[in-house]
This record gives structure tokens, sequence and C-alpha cells, in this order.
């Protein structure tokens, strides 16, 4: 027992140390680089404010943009698409077999498709190939799997259709997991960096890519860098912590349906 727990501690830690890396040289004073001592003492700002000059608000903004249309997509087919298959349509092999494929043996067909149709950078790129996710799906499938169907049945008998009940039933009882299922596909497409890149010119680059970008122009602005990551990666941090337990139970309850 003791042993797990040391393991376990030593695993925290491991975890642990880049976050704390990340937020101490996001704050690390201009007077530590430069006399090349990062154990100095002291608090700066400075780095955040250097941002404005980066192009880093931009990114935000497109990231934010495409990530929460993309999500919203996501949520509304994936929840058609897992009523129709809990209602008998036969397409449950389809999604997991989607799943199975790696994205990035689609970059090449998928850029030609979008190519042909004019969407090569222009925001829609970063939005249409993502309006379908079968994780989503298959996540959503398994909490409606859970869901009493003599309550869609009652509906039916009360005259609703099938897009009421969808909009109507089955989504309030979805709740959490639709707000789970969402928290893992916005992380999912704001953490995209090679799909941005390839099918987007600068003006268009998610913070991702920004962030690859800023590495290789500014490579010893530790400070710069380390405020970019940090603001980059709060969108996430903080939707993990505040539905974390969420999460965790509609991936539990998900794969183990």
């Amino acid at each position: 027992m003791i042993v797990m727990r040391l393991i376990t501690v030593l695993a925290c830690v491991f975890v642990a140390l880049p976050l704390v890396w990340l937020v101490y040289a996001a704050f690390i004073p201009a007077e530590a680089l430069i006399a090349a001592n990062i154990a100095t003492f002291g608090v700066t700002l400075e780095n955040f404010a250097a941002l404005g000059d980066t192009g880093l608000w931009r990114a935000m903004g497109v990231s934010v943009l495409a990530s929460g249309l993309a999500v919203t997509g996501q949520l509304a087919f994936g929840l058609g698409a897992a009523y129709a298959i809990r209602n008998g349509a036969r397409l449950l092999g389809l999604v997991l077999l989607l799943m199975a494929i790696p994205s990035e043996l689609l970059l090449v067909p998928l850029y030609r498709q979008l190519q042909t149709l004019s969407l090569i950078d222009t925001l829609g790129a970063l939005i249409v190939p993502f309006l379908a996710s079968p994780l989503v799906v298959f996540l959503l499938l398994q909490a409606l799997r859970r869901v009493p169907w003599e309550l869609i049945e009652a509906a039916r008998l009360d005259g609703a259709g099938e897009g009421v009940i969808v909009a109507r039933v089955v989504a309030p009882v979805l709740r959490p997991e639709l707000v789970a299922a969402a928290v893992l596909a916005f992380a999912a497409h704001w953490n995209l960096v090679l799909y941005p890149r390839v099918m987007t010119t600068e003006s268009l680059w998610t913070v991702q890519v920004f962030l690859t970008d800023l590495l290789r122009t500014r490579p010893f602005e530790w400070g710069l860098l380390g405020a970019a990551a940090l603001v980059a990666s709060a969108p996430i941090l903080v939707l993990y912590v505040v539905f974390e337990k969420r999460i965790i139970a509609t991936f539990e309850a998900g794969f183990r349906s």
C-alpha cells in the first residue's frame, strides 16, 4: 500500500512539474533572464503585456470561434446520430471504425475536397470537417442507452415528432453528458496543430499553431513564451477543473456500458 501511494505521489509530481514551470515561466522577470538566473525571486506582468504585439489575441479569437461553432455542430449531429442508432439505425460499426482511423490519414484527401469546395484558407476549413465527431456520437449513444425507452414511447403517444423528442425530451435528459462531451470536443479542436497549419495561412492560424510559430521565431524569450502558453492553456484548464467530475463520470459510464 505504501509503495502504491509513493508511486501515485511521484506520478502526480511528474505530471504537475510542467504546469508549475509553465506558471513560473509566465511571471519570470526580465532581470532573471538577463542574468541567466531563473531562480531570481520576483513576479512581473510585463510578459503578458508584451503579448499584445505578438498576434496571440487574434489567434485566440480564431480558436474560440472555430472551436465553439465546431462543437455546436458536433453536439447537434451527435445527438441526432445517437438517437437514430438507438432507434435502430445500423451505424454503430461505422462510428467505431471512424474512431479507429487516425485523423492524419485523412489530411490529404480532405485538403483536396476542401480545395474543390473553395474552403481552403477560410474559417469554414476549420469548422465544416469537424461538424460531426464519432467520439461524441459514441458517448451520447452510451448515455442514451441508459435512458428508459418508455420515456420516448410516451412522447410518441402524445403525438411528438422525432425532432421534438430529440430536442425536448432526449436533450434535457442528457444535459450532463452533453456538457461533458462538449468539453472534450472543445479541447480536441482547440489543440489541433497540424490541420490548421496545412489548411490556413497566418491570418487564420489557431492559437496552437501560433504558439509553435512563436517558439520558432522567439525561442529564447522564456517569459513571453510562458505567458503565451499559459493564456492559451487557460480555457482548457478552466473547463477541466469545472467539469472534471462530469467528464470522468461520462467516460466511465460510456465505456462500461
